[in-house]
């Protein structure tokens, strides 16, 4: 079973890479897995990444990819390289099996995004997404993209107790973004909860970032969290 501190990925999406440099450092043995998303990627993610894991971190590269499956297949094969822990690809299919077939690494898992934690149901129909309840939407992409070659998915954690009963979900990780502290900001995020409540749903893992490092005392803010999980 996972400690405490393993179940919390944090979120280094500062606005400035040597802000996320002084959050790592300031959060040292408190944190040992991180979230490098798309803000911070294209500032110097590769070397970045690199540093987390020096600092024996674990990493989480959430990039979303989408493209054609050709342009996928070489990108994901080339990512495989850098060793980071978790990598993220949009839930279609073609896109997931393409990720699948080019990852070298076997202990890359590759997470599939079924819909965005600030997406509702309106949004959906916005998107032209097909009617119907949204938590059966994730369950029908879910079941879809581990069927192409999934480790694990992210979700939001109002879908996780519903995706923990399906046996498409046997052994396969899922990731928890839209975790918001009680009596906390919920920002942009439509489907939430707090971190107690995903664990308990059944998430292997939460992503908190922007209650963490808008925080006057993140450190603080860190141990609030893990003691809430």
């Amino acid at each position: 079973m996972l400690s405490k501190n393993n179940k919390l990925i944090v979120a280094l999406d500062c606005k400035k890479l040597a802000d996320s440099r002084r959050l790592v450092s300031e959060l040292d043995s408190l944190v040992s897995f991180y979230k490098i998303g798309l803000r911070t990627f294209v500032t110097d993610g590769f070397n970045f990444a690199s540093e987390l894991k020096k600092k024996g971190k674990s990493v989480f590269l959430d990039l979303k990819l989408f493209d054609i499956q050709s342009t996928i297949e070489e990108t994901v094969g080339k990512l495989s390289y850098l060793d980071i822990d978790f990598l993220t690809v949009h839930g279609d299919p073609s896109i997931v099996g393409a990720a699948s077939k080019g990852n070298k690494n076997d202990s890359m898992k590759i997470l599939a995004v079924t819909f965005l934690t600030n997406q509702n149901r309106e949004d959906l129909d916005l998107s032209l997404i097909k009617g119907g309840d949204v938590q059966e939407l994730v369950v029908e992409r879910a079941s879809n993209a581990i069927s192409a070659g999934a480790d694990g998915l992210i979700s939001s954690p109002l879908e996780v107790p519903l995706l923990r009963t399906q046996k498409f979900m046997e052994g396969k990780l899922i990731v928890t973004p839209g975790i918001r502290p009680k009596n906390g900001m919920n920002g942009d995020q439509k489907r939430i909860a707090s971190p107690s409540e995903a664990v308990a749903a059944g998430a292997d893992y939460i992503v908190v970032g922007r209650p963490i490092w808008q925080s006057t005392n993140p450190k603080i803010e860190t141990k609030r969290i893990l003691n809430d999980l």
